[in-house]
């Protein structure tokens, strides 16, 4: 395993932005203020290399637990080991009802990311187990660094993502996407179409819309929600990352982070095939 990571990509150098390529745009301020959140949101156009970003602070320096956008590297782990086949292979419901209906049958791992089903990257992760995760955590330089050059599994294997003992920035995040919408990342690239496929919720004449949403719990309590992806006009793709909080407990996250995205690429001019 060690022999093939080192014959693939060494390290996973994540997009950042400087002040040469960054537009600071605080008219998107409104959408964070009218749903009561803190945020950031951040875009990168691919074909200039600039980005377009609202609270630069938080988008490049402090980072969060990743929640379920990190099924988008437990799937390409799990592919990339042979502990997930295909995108068809169906791990079956333990028979506990969960909170989301959607979760309660047997899916496949294409159904399971699209519903976000916890409880399948849950057993993906205990079949790959905690030494191998790491190497490639460690190869990807997956997540915010710590003292030790590196995100260290200190928890359980299946829910170290959701409970903040490792952490990832927003710069991060985008960082991601964009090299795996490129086939950049160090997997065979058929296992990074197949994730980008799972991603891939709206496809029309004017955009493709692809993208991994993340919702977990703050040390303090507070929601986090993520929306990292990208959208693609004319065939040009753009990236893009939203990471909002909410101290109220009853928060709508699902619906809110998504009128957000939305709203927010609608005023940067998406959605009618002219960007």
């Amino acid at each position: 395993m060690k022999c093939l990571v080192s014959c693939l990509f060494l390290a996973l150098l994540l997009t950042a932005c400087s002040r040469n390529n960054v537009k600071q745009d605080n008219s998107l301020k409104k959408y964070f203020d009218e749903n009561s959140v803190q945020g950031c949101f951040a875009l990168m156009d691919n074909g200039t290399g600039k980005f377009t970003v609202y609270n630069l602070s938080r988008y490049r320096d402090s980072s969060y637990l990743p929640a379920s956008t990190f099924k988008i590297v437990n799937s390409l782990i799990g592919l990339q080991t042979g502990k997930i086949v295909n995108d068809s292979m169906v791990i079956k419901w333990d028979g506990v009802k969960r909170w989301l209906e959607d979760w309660n049958k047997d899916l496949t791992m294409y159904e399971a990311f699209r519903v976000s089903s916890l409880p399948y990257y849950q057993e993906v992760a205990r079949r790959i187990g905690k030494d191998t995760m790491q190497l490639w955590l460690d190869s990807l330089k997956y997540g915010a660094m710590s003292d030790t050059s590196k995100v260290v599994i200190r928890s359980a294997i299946d829910s170290f993502w959701i409970d903040n003992s490792i952490k990832i920035t927003p710069d991060q995040q985008l960082g991601l996407v964009k090299r795996l919408y490129f086939d950049e990342l160090p997997f065979f690239k058929s296992y990074q179409e197949v994730v980008k496929r799972a991603m891939l919720f709206e496809n029309n004449t004017n955009y493709r819309l692809g993208y991994k949403t993340g919702w977990g719990t703050k040390e303090n309590g507070y929601a986090l929600g993520w929306i990292t992806g990208w959208i693609e006009e004319n065939r040009h793709p753009y990236f893009f990352v939203l990471n909002i909080e909410s101290p109220d407990k009853d928060f709508d996250m699902r619906k809110v982070r998504m009128k957000m995205l939305k709203d927010i690429l609608k005023q940067l001019g998406f959605f009618e095939g002219k960007m």
